[in-house]
């Protein structure tokens, strides 16, 4: 980032530079990589003045955000390693990219050769990595998205690179904007992508047509080849099979594969066994469901990416209770947006409560204990029966934990009643288990995110 043109030239900067990083890697330790990476990272130092310490970020979104919740953070730890400083003021860097950004949304939106563009699906100029909110649901997917778009010759290990995830989560985001990375830095590489629905229907029109060489030509003629939401080749066999030989054309001759999918290879159905093999030869990376942290930083970028004010207790509500995906989170800000806006109606709770209350109503429905049961088992390969046993397996024990967890949270039944549908356990028992959960919830973010994970399958079962 460039620094402002008053910043000091001082022979102290670079020492006060190096006490700002410092700090801030101090910070992230004690937050965590989530917070660095949305909020901490988007911080830098300009200069010290006196007893201040002047800071800088890019809106003024982040700054209020920052000087809220972690200016004072700051400066303690700052005092600590220098008692002379006694304010810490945050200003807004403008940056002027508006050419940068218009003149990629004036590009041609396919990154193909022109003799074969029409085979292919266009590419929003929204979905850029810039604009990707990263968290540790889809941090690996992420980096091996970026490594893939960063480098300029294929990377053997990651190709293919096999993306997946359910609906929603951020998928097709990741494959656009690794078209618009390469296209940008590297664009003498020919990129073509396309869903496996276009796939299809190109292929069968060319077959009408009787011009399946040329169809053919120019998907085997690119250096990147992308192909999203690759299920949809499933028992299509003829499409299978022209799939399997351009896949096998693009790895011959060391060219990148990208793939999408709402399933992992090893879990398609109605596939042959030789494609299900290579699809999963190079590097496979799931995108998990959002944790409560992601989505809050979903809506953060959202809401300054539209230059609008919302209260910040009802993105926190949102954050909280629209938990399905992505997708589902952003029409939810859009719908309170556009009716606010519509009614000349003051955005609050209980109005987002009013609009959305249909969507809330089935992102919170009641399910039976028996649901449950049969979720949680097979998420962690136990035997529902295990559920009702008194079973003292780590594995199954904690299962049981999870899933009266879950019950107390789902059900309207009492602590007695869940115990009873346990194998006729006592209330203290059920007490416990929901007290070990939301301990294990606190300490471990990898323990929340697979309760997330097991949620979001509960509620779309």
């Amino acid at each position: 980032m460039e620094q402002h043109s008053h910043v000091s030239a001082s022979r102290e900067s670079p020492i006060n530079d190096a006490l700002f990083s410092s700090i801030v890697q101090e910070m992230s330790e004690i937050y965590g990589e989530m917070i660095y990476t949305n909020w901490l990272s988007k911080l830098k130092f300009v200069e010290k003045t006196g007893s201040s310490v002047i800071l800088c970020t890019t809106s003024t979104f982040l700054k209020d955000w920052i000087k809220s919740h972690y200016a004072h953070i700051i400066l303690d730890l700052w005092k600590r390693k220098d008692s002379a400083v006694s304010a810490i003021e945050i200003v807004v860097q403008h940056t002027i990219d508006g050419q940068v950004r218009a003149a990629e949304q004036t590009e041609a939106p396919s990154v193909i050769a022109h003799q074969v563009e029409d085979y292919f699906s266009y590419l929003d100029p929204r979905l850029t990595f810039d604009n990707f909110v990263v968290g540790k649901p889809n941090e690996f997917a992420y980096e091996a998205s970026r490594a893939v778009a960063e480098s300029r010759s294929v990377i053997a290990e990651s190709n293919p690179l096999f993306l997946y995830g359910g609906v929603g989560l951020g998928k097709t985001h990741l494959m656009h904007a690794i078209a618009w990375s390469i296209k940008k830095n590297s664009s003498y590489r020919k990129v073509a992508y396309m869903s496996a629905e276009s796939f299809m229907h190109k292929f069968v029109k060319a077959l009408r047509n009787k011009d399946v060489m040329s169809f053919k030509d120019g998907l085997r003629s690119v250096d990147v080849l992308m192909i999203d939401d690759i299920q949809f080749i499933c028992g299509k066999d003829s499409t299978q099979e022209e799939f399997f030989h351009t896949f096998n054309t693009i790895m011959d001759n060391n060219r990148q594969m990208v793939i999408s999918c709402d399933r992992s290879p090893s879990d398609l159905d109605n596939i042959e066994d030789r494609i299900r093999s290579r699809l999963g030869w190079g590097l496979v990376a799931d995108v998990h469901s959002t944790t409560y942290e992601l989505r809050l930083g979903i809506l953060y970028s959202k809401i300054e990416q539209m230059g609008v004010h919302i209260p910040q207790e009802v993105i926190e509500f949102l954050a909280e209770k629209i938990t399905s995906n992505v997708r589902e989170l952003e029409g939810a800000l859009n719908k309170v947006l556009a009716h606010a806006k519509l009614v000349q109606e003051k955005i609050s709770v209980q109005s987002t409560k009013n609009i959305l209350k249909d969507l809330l109503r089935s992102n919170q429905r009641l399910v039976s204990v028996e649901n449950i049961q049969k979720v949680v088992a097979k998420f962690y390969d136990i035997r529902v029966a295990d559920m009702q046993s008194n079973n003292r397996l780590r594995k199954v024990s904690r299962s049981r934990q999870i899933a009266m967890y879950l019950t107390k949270n789902f059900t309207k039944y009492s602590l007695a009643e869940i115990g009873k549908r346990f194998g006729g356990k006592d209330h203290t028992t059920v007490m416990y288990a929901i007290e070990k959960v939301e301990e294990l919830m606190r300490d471990s973010l990898d323990f929340k995110q697979e309760l997330d994970q097991i949620t979001h399958i509960l509620l779309n079962s």
